[in-house]
């Protein structure tokens, strides 16, 4: 199957609000170029940079999302445009310009390899692509890991921000729910790192992906991963839940923890831009939660939190 590509050009503030016109469109696949984000990793040496050159910080970042050049193709690129019409209107400052193209799946499947090495996260975790070679040292957890279409690479600060915490706190034998487990790189990690997981996504290709890779560790007796929403595919309680999505998703869902999360449990949110961080952690307290650590990196917040009164949930 082709793929239309449609890049949008915002300004820096703008960039999470047109992600979300993409993720509100169901589109499968959004990738965010960010020049400061970009100057962060060149300079921290984690990526292979080479072919990148000079590095220009414009103010503002390209988000381009993937649709498939099916039926449905035109009306979701004319609900794109009424969106963005209607961000123009709320913001008139904003810079915003479009284009798209049309890309082969091979393309879409290949060119970003090049771009996404093995990377050591917190004390022992290494992320390694199953592509690439790696020297594993005694004690390393390693997470294999193709991510397809699906988010989670391990690269971006949201995702490491989980990694480095689930590794201080998830406990063998404890429950684990993964909401919007895109690659299931956090399902994988917490499986490794003792825990049974629930990890769901309402996209079909992640279920796809996650249940690839798995598989590819080894870990299906801890793991298993359903497509659907919260209601219809998770019974229970877990100890630990954890949501690497948006801001207006995890204020969505914050409800349903009431039923998800145990007493004495602990909530991670992660996907957290900066400008939104507030909001959220009001929306955690308004819930009933109590905040024990916010973390910032390169522009995003994570958010441990509890109950505040163990007795009233």
């Amino acid at each position: 199957m082709d793929w239309r590509e449609v890049a949008v050009t915002v300004s820096s503030e703008g960039e999470e609000a047109v992600a979300d016109l993409f993720y509100q469109l169901g589109c499968p696949g959004v990738s965010v170029e960010d020049p400061e984000l970009l100057l962060n990793y060149i300079e921290s040496g984690i990526w292979d940079y080479h072919n990148f050159g000079e590095v220009e910080l414009t103010g503002t970042s390209v988000v381009k999302g993937y649709f498939p050049e099916d039926d449905e193709l035109m009306e979701k690129l004319g609900k794109l445009n009424l969106g963005i019409q209607e961000l123009l209107e709320r913001f008139p400052d904003w810079v915003i310009q479009t284009h798209g193209l049309t890309l082969k799946e091979v393309d879409w499947e290949t060119a970003w390899k090049a771009y996404f090495k093995p990377i050591r996260v917190g004390k022992h975790i290494l992320v390694k692509p199953t592509w690439e070679q790696a020297e594993i040292l005694p004690g390393d957890i390693v997470l294999e890991l193709d991510p397809g279409m699906a988010f989670g690479t391990g690269t971006h600060p949201t995702t490491t921000l989980c990694l480095k915490t689930m590794e201080g706190m998830i406990k063998p034998g404890q429950t684990v729910f993964d909401l919007g487990t895109g690659s299931g790189i956090l399902a994988i990690a917490a499986a490794k790192l003792g825990a049974k997981v629930e990890a769901v996504d309402l996209d079909s290709v992640a279920i796809k992906v996650a249940q690839e890779n798995v598989d590819l560790n080894g870990v299906n007796d801890r793991v298993r991963v359903a497509r659907g929403d919260l209601g219809t595919v998770l019974t229970g309680q877990a100890d630990v839940v954890i949501a690497n999505i948006i801001a207006d998703v995890i204020l969505m869902l914050l409800p349903d923890l009431k039923r998800l999360l145990r007493p004495d449990g602990e909530f991670l949110a992660s996907g957290i831009i900066d400008n939104r961080a507030d909001e959220l952690e009001e929306g955690l307290k308004d819930a009933g939660f109590e905040i024990i650590e916010r973390v910032l990196d390169s522009g995003w917040i994570l958010f441990r939190a509890r109950w505040a009164n163990c007795e009233s949930v």
